[in-house]
């Protein structure tokens, strides 16, 4: 096989690959995640059912493609936007606009995601081992926003406050997903509310008699990750 013919068939493989997975997002969006079976996805798309599984193992598998992409293609958009934002509080409020916008399109089927969210052991739960990076990478952006805000962070607490902010986020994410207000309003006042609340509550944990409240977030956070 020349290099030629080489880099078309990969080229094929890839352009086949990604039919698949944006038929399995279609399908996903339309169906749902539980309703669509691999079958539906390789019909849709034209391909063999086991061509389907040559290039993803199962359809949670196309799920933690999506995750990825969108956080790929998230990355830099939300360290540039966070350039224009000196406040924490409006640092806070753009990592989780821009974290909204991207789940929107795909809004019917992450609420079915959300559903395994509370096994980790489950490959599409935020907490698996399988999701790790694009969790990792999510907890990153919310240090870089606190890090860069207009408050200061005890000691004690700031290696662990972007865990904090992380499932503050997710907490919301699950709110909007159940959220069937017009264009998703409630949510929106919830951030703006629960923002506002979380700021000044980071602004006094500096306080000397706030060390024994922070001490026991702490301790409680331990759990929540051990």
């Amino acid at each position: 096989m020349t290099a030629t013919t080489r880099t078309r068939s990969t080229a094929r493989a890839e352009d086949t690959r990604r039919r698949i997975y944006e038929s399995a997002l279609e399908l996903f969006r339309d169906k749902g995640f539980e309703q669509t079976t691999m079958r539906d996805i390789a019909s849709r798309t034209g391909v063999a059912l086991g061509g389907a599984y040559y290039y993803f193992a199962s359809k949670e598998a196309i799920v933690l493609a999506f995750y990825e992409e969108m956080q790929a293609g998230s990355h830099q958009a939300i360290l540039e936007a966070l350039q224009d934002h000196k406040k924490l509080k409006d640092r806070l409020r753009c990592v989780l606009l821009k974290r909204f916008e991207l789940l929107a399109p795909n809004r019917k089927f992450c609420d079915a995601l959300f559903r395994h969210a509370p096994d980790p052991k489950d490959p599409l739960s935020p907490f698996s081992e399988e999701t790790r990076t694009i969790r990792e990478q999510s907890i990153e952006h919310l240090r870089v926003a606190a890090e860069g805000g207009d408050i200061k962070i005890p000691a004690d607490l700031r290696p662990k406050l972007p865990h904090l902010l992380w499932l503050y986020q997710m907490a919301l994410i699950l709110f909007w997903l159940y959220d069937r207000s017009p264009r998703q309003e409630r949510t929106q006042q919830l951030m703006e509310k629960s923002l506002g609340f979380l700021v000044n509550l980071l602004r006094i944990s500096a306080l000397p008699l706030m060390k024994p409240l922070r001490r026991n977030i702490l301790e409680l956070l331990e759990t929540v990750s051990s």
